[in-house]
């Protein structure tokens, strides 16, 4: 019911020994100019309590992130203002391409990636963050990433 990718779609494995560069589970800095955070698109499974999650990468100002990174183990970070942001994370499934949509992540509590909501538009992702997707669709999803993975 949740797949993750690993770095934004921008990363590459030569900026690993970088020192401007970082990549962790949850956030990630790319030549000190590009600022990235890991969250959650959270998508529900009608006729079902179930939700379908991406975890994707979201591209976010320098200030924004230093402000995202300030607040990262502190209980005040669940009253902060919606992120604005870009997605920069490829989700092939998806025509057009989910690359660069614009974005608003919303922290939640220490422990908790944010939740990532869609500026409103008819992207087939977006529309099913909205309307929710089958679980025959999760499983046409399962059968893709296994696809990707092979």
């Amino acid at each position: 019911m949740s797949y993750s990718t690993p770095a934004p779609y921008v990363w590459e494995k030569s900026f690993a020994d970088a020192p401007d560069c970082l990549l962790s589970s949850d956030q990630c800095v790319i030549k000190a100019q590009h600022y990235f955070v890991a969250g959650l698109i959270e998508i529900p499974v009608i006729g079902s309590d179930e939700v379908f999650s991406w975890t994707v990468w979201v591209s976010l100002s320098q200030d924004n992130f230093a402000r995202a990174a300030d607040l990262w183990n502190s209980p005040e970070r669940e009253a902060e203002e919606p992120y604005s942001g870009w997605l920069s994370t490829e989700l092939s499934l998806y025509t057009p391409s989910t690359i660069n949509l614009k974005t608003y992540a919303h922290t939640r509590p220490v422990g908790q990636r944010p939740f990532i909501e869609w500026e409103p538009t008819e992207h087939p992702l977006a529309v099913e963050q909205r309307t929710g997707i089958v679980p025959e669709r999760v499983r046409d999803i399962a059968e893709a990433v296994l696809q990707w993975d092979s």
